[in-house]
């Protein structure tokens, strides 16, 4: 008896080992339940003006134009993000490389586990097909592929990912993959992949991508794997993940009226779970703040004195739009403070920065522009003052 118990206790680690390394290994395309029952429609309703309460493990939601942050749970916490990963992946590959680019497929490529497109070992794939597969099906040998072929190597890259990421800030971010399998280096946190997110949505071709529900890739229809595109009104982007480690992963972008705003959910316990967590935030952001324009950019500021200037006064514009998400209370408060003097001094060139305004609520900075001025100004020196003497002490003489 005693022998029996032994042997079915190894035989349940080894099965419990197997399934944990699947797990480990699983993502988007393996979770396959109905979109359809995804959102539980009695608490759809329970968002109002409180703050929502959500199942996923971290989670954030910020403002697109202006980075604000409009929610947050456990947003500054290191966690595994699965193929939320290909984010960067995909910035990097459309800033570096070109769509009509070859592509050919190593093994390595053709052998990763995980979400695939079945890509073969030796043919050549254009780049733009391949961001396609990759951000739409999750292809973890398509990103591979990426990488290999726009670092050199999938070390190089992941280097050229951990740059970029410095670049936009996300400074509690280090990518090892492209893909997003886990590994205890590889890691991020919802703000800094809203950070990435809010970067990416920058460029056109990201947008498009990120935002395509269908497409084809080598003659086989490909659907995307972010479910929100098609349950969620003014959803357009932006990418899944889901592996053992990291739980159901969900970035989301959504536009209503002209106003973008970026949800990041992380380790959720189902697919239900992460849609309906991030159809709570959208809804609580979009329901309870509204974007309020202050500021367009080239709209003139105000007049300065301009000292010793061939002209008296030069006009300064703002340097960019500024528009802020509020809630109606905040609005009330919120301070516009002009920090420029009153003259400055000639000459003056071409956007040249002579001060700032600031927007602050309860002492925080919300928003800031530059104040430039539009034209050049020179100063008055020797030759302009010795010019106006000879031109008075002519025409006294020709007055004669």
């Amino acid at each position: 008896m005693k022998k029996f118990l032994k042997i079915l206790l190894v035989v349940f680690v080894i099965l419990a080992n197997m399934f944990y390394n699947d797990l480990s290994y699983a993502d988007d395309i393996s979770d396959d339940e109905p979109i359809d029952y995804l959102f539980n429609q009695e608490s759809v309703e329970a968002v109002g003006k409180n703050i929502p309460k959500i199942s996923a493990g971290a989670a954030i939601v910020i403002d697109v134009a202006s980075g604000r942050v409009l929610y947050e749970k456990n947003a500054y916490t290191r966690r595994s993000i699965a193929s939320t990963t290909k984010i960067m992946t995909a910035i990097v590959a459309i800033e570096n490389g070109k769509e009509n680019e070859d592509v050919i497929v190593s093994k390595k490529a053709a052998s990763i586990s995980g979400s695939q497109v079945n890509l073969q070992e030796g043919k050549t794939y254009k780049l733009g097909d391949l961001l396609y597969a990759m951000m739409l099906r999750s292809g973890n040998d398509a990103a591979i592929a990426i990488a290999e072929h726009v670092g050199g190597s999938e070390e190089a890259f992941a280097e050229m990912m951990n740059r970029k990421a410095a670049e936009i800030g996300a400074t509690n971010t280090n990518f090892v993959t492209p893909h997003g399998l886990d590994n205890p280096q590889h890691y991020s946190t919802p703000y800094d992949l809203a950070l990435i997110t809010q970067y990416a949505l920058r460029n056109e071709k990201f947008c498009k991508i990120v935002g395509t529900k269908a497409s084809t890739f080598m003659g086989s229809n490909i659907t995307n794997t972010n479910e929100m595109l098609s349950l969620y009104p003014g959803a357009d982007g932006v990418k899944t993940g889901y592996t053992g480690q990291a739980g159901r992963c969900l970035v989301t972008s959504a536009t209503h009226d002209g106003w973008r705003v970026i949800s990041v959910v992380l380790n959720c316990s189902s697919r239900s779970v992460r849609a309906q967590s991030s159809k709570t935030l959208l809804d609580y952001a979009f329901n309870n703040y509204k974007s309020r324009e202050y500021l367009k950019e080239g709209q003139r500021i105000s007049d300065i004195k301009l000292h010793k200037g061939l002209e008296d006064n030069i006009p300064l514009y703002s340097d960019r739009d500024i528009s802020i998400p509020l809630k109606e209370e905040e609005a009330a408060k919120l301070e516009t403070i002009y920090n420029f003097s009153g003259e400055i001094e000639a000459p003056v060139k071409i956007y040249s920065k002579v001060g700032t305004i600031d927007y602050r609520l309860d002492g925080k900075l919300l928003a800031s522009a530059d104040i430039i001025t539009h034209n050049e100004i020179g100063r008055k020196d020797f030759y302009f003052y010795f010019n106006k003497i000879f031109k008075s002490w002519t025409g006294l003489v020709r007055g004669k």
